[in-house]
């Protein structure tokens, strides 16, 4: 598959997407959007690769956005798709069987934080900055960003950026939670790797199930959530991995997960 928006790489157990419009500051439009559906179709069709990480080109921007030509002059109806569309490509990096981690480079903000809230994990750089200036153009987030930034930093500290529209740096957002960790502009990918290759030593079937079980969990009450919790738990310890990763602690070696998703 040929791309022009986004640069797509398998460096197996990981893969790589960089948005790649870096005369934009890498700002979403449509055809952007659509080769990211595509790189994810991808990505779900190799259960080789076990961790995403999605970027920026150069070291200015993440996701300066959506991209403000393609919204001006939008109907009521044109712009409902347009959100539509935003929403369930950032919704897929939730639903992605693998963990995603953002390295955010720069400046993310309106869909770009949001790309980066759809993420598992946020690293940032320490020139990164985060907002949702929709309000100062008279509308609203519309990729998710008033339900995720939300349930992540708690609604006040949410209305205070989405009514203020102001940004915030790397070092703001990981003291409310929105970052991970703050990186060197110049480490900020190889710490991400390093992270992306630990995780991807664990068995796949169990991250799997922590996934989910977390994200579930994050939209219902504390007793559904421990439900969810236990009957993920138990078909894991009835997975190959678990019993490989058992016999390795026994045997004092360590473990060799080779779990499947779809066998």
């Amino acid at each position: 598959m040929s791309y022009k928006n986004i640069i797509f790489e398998i460096e197996k157990p990981l893969a790589v997407i960089t948005f790649n419009r870096p005369d934009a500051l890498n700002a979403l439009n449509r055809e952007l959007l659509d080769e990211f559906d595509m790189a994810l179709d991808e990505i779900l069709s190799d259960e080789d690769i076990r961790v995403l990480i999605v970027t920026g080109m150069g070291k200015k921007s993440f996701v300066a956005g959506a991209d403000i030509s393609e919204l001006d002059g939008l109907n009521a109806l044109q712009a409902k798709y347009y959100i539509k569309k935003g929403q369930d490509n950032i919704s897929r990096l939730q639903e992605l069987p693998i963990p995603v981690i953002a390295a955010v480079n720069g400046f993310a903000l309106g869909g770009g934080c949001e790309m980066a809230l759809g993420c598992d994990i946020v690293y940032a750089s320490e020139n990164a900055k985060f907002g949702l200036p929709e309000i100062t153009l008279g509308f609203i987030p519309g990729y998710g960003g008033t339900q995720r930034l939300a349930k992540l930093v708690g609604p006040n500290v949410a209305k205070e950026m989405i009514f203020t529209g102001k940004m915030i740096s790397a070092g703001e957002a990981k003291e409310i939670g929105l970052v991970n960790r703050v990186c060197p502009v110049d480490s900020l990918i190889k710490e991400a790797k390093e992270t992306a290759m630990t995780i991807s030593d664990r068995g796949k079937v169990s991250i799997r199930a922590a996934k989910q079980a977390v994200n579930i969990g994050m939209d219902t009450d504390m007793v559904t959530g421990c439900k969810v919790e236990a009957d993920a738990c138990a078909m894991c310890m009835a997975s190959e991995d678990a019993k490989e990763g058992t016999s390795a602690f026994l045997e004092k070696r360590k473990p060799d997960f080779k779990g499947k998703l779809y066998s």
